[in-house]
């Protein structure tokens, strides 16, 4: 399958998130989606990211800012249903939450980030 119809596939299931997120409560702002090279090399240097492999450079990430009530949080226990949904929309989806796929918040935390691994 082409990157092409990948990426159509993302934004199809980010706008089934969106959609998701305020039937359950929680409102959304965009954060950062495609990234060029040169800022993913700077998200490195500071520990933001842990790869330049990142799937922002090919526009199959996304991240959010997230709002209960209001307030702006990035706590994982109030996200945690989002990426659970997230990760149930295809196999190849993955929720910066919960990387190792376990369930619990453990190792590196980026509950911010949604994205299709291919």
């Amino acid at each position: 399958m082409s990157l092409s119809k990948h990426q159509r596939i993302f934004t199809l299931n980010v706008s089934k998130l969106i959609a998701y997120a305020y039937d359950n409560g929680i409102e959304l702002t965009f954060g950062e989606a495609y990234r060029t090279r040169e800022q993913q090399f700077l998200y490195v240097q500071a520990g933001k990211s842990k790869t330049m492999s990142s799937n922002h450079l090919r526009r199959l990430a996304v991240d959010f800012n997230f709002f209960i009530n209001g307030n702006l949080t990035y706590q994982w226990s109030e996200i945690k249903s989002i990426g659970d949904y997230w990760e149930s929309l295809h196999p190849k989806n993955r929720w910066g939450g919960d990387w190792n796929k376990n369930d619990i918040k453990d190792g590196f935390i980026d509950t911010p980030h949604f994205e299709m691994n291919i």
